[in-house]
């Protein structure tokens, strides 16, 4: 089983890397994973509340699960690994960062380049007539109402999630696979690599030629062919590979280490 040291001497070796992250990576920021045990979908059916067809039903059902569930995400902080993603962007040794999270924990921390291909909450789309609203005017809408409505035609806004029934955004999804073709060293944190198509992304690298770095609890699909598989909370492995890269200590360090 690979160590902290191992993740260092690989982004030293071969960076700078590309790294995919998925729900265990906000996880350690209190947010609730999917689909272990204790997640999720253990206490909703994903199909009422987060598919298209839900909410083509009946948006305003979905809106009463999605506006408490976006509190619960803006009232969550980055965490140390989150920290130490955007140091290594910084520093050079990360070129973007590919995420499954809609949760806007990596921008907040600080990095630069990442790409969302499941969406985000940052914007939410009417699909009656195109338009878009911001998170910061959904939350003040939804103060006084239980759905944001469209300022321009009316009808109930979507929060900009990709949801079950739909197709992931094609310029996200094409850049991701691009990166994943182009870098020589893919970092996998916090996934289970088991949702497609961004599961497949691993299977570029290899194909072009690059490695695969994986840093999750549980394992994956992909453990037997990773040049350096870390078995261990994000946070505290992040911090301890932006330490032994020289590039100082994050705000999180004792959260992580703890």
């Amino acid at each position: 089983m690979g160590t902290a040291a191992d993740l260092a001497a690989s982004v030293r070796e071969r960076g700078p890397a590309v790294v995919l992250t998925g729900a265990g990576m906000s996880t350690e920021s209190g947010i609730p994973d999917f689909r272990s045990a204790t997640g999720i979908w253990a206490e909703v059916d994903p199909f009422e509340v987060a598919s298209i067809d839900a909410f083509l039903r009946d948006p305003l059902r979905v809106w009463r699960w999605y506006g408490k569930r976006i509190g619960g995400l803006l009232a969550a902080a980055p965490n140390a690994g989150h920290e130490a993603l955007a140091a290594l962007e910084r520093a050079g040794h990360v070129r973007a960062v590919v995420t499954q999270n809609i949760d806007l924990l990596h921008t907040r921390a600080g990095s630069g380049d990442v790409v969302e291909v499941h969406g985000s909450i940052r914007r939410f789309p009417c699909l009656a007539c195109g338009a878009e609203e911001s998170l910061e005017a959904v939350l003040a809408q939804l103060e006084t109402r239980e759905a944001p409505l469209c300022p321009s035609c009316g009808a109930i806004l979507k929060p900009g999630v990709v949801m079950f029934g739909e197709l992931l955004p094609p310029a996200a999804m094409e850049r991701a696979e691009r990166l994943a073709r182009e870098t020589r060293l893919l970092l996998v944190v916090g996934s289970s690599l088991q949702v497609w198509p961004v599961a497949g992304l691993p299977g570029e690298t290899l194909r072009a030629g690059g490695a695969l770095a994986i840093v999750n609890l549980e394992e994956t699909p992909y453990d037997a062919e990773a040049a350096v598989l870390v078995r261990g909370p994000s946070g505290s492995m992040l911090a301890e590979v932006v330490r032994l890269l020289g590039l100082g200590s994050l705000r999180n360090d004792v959260t992580a280490s703890s």
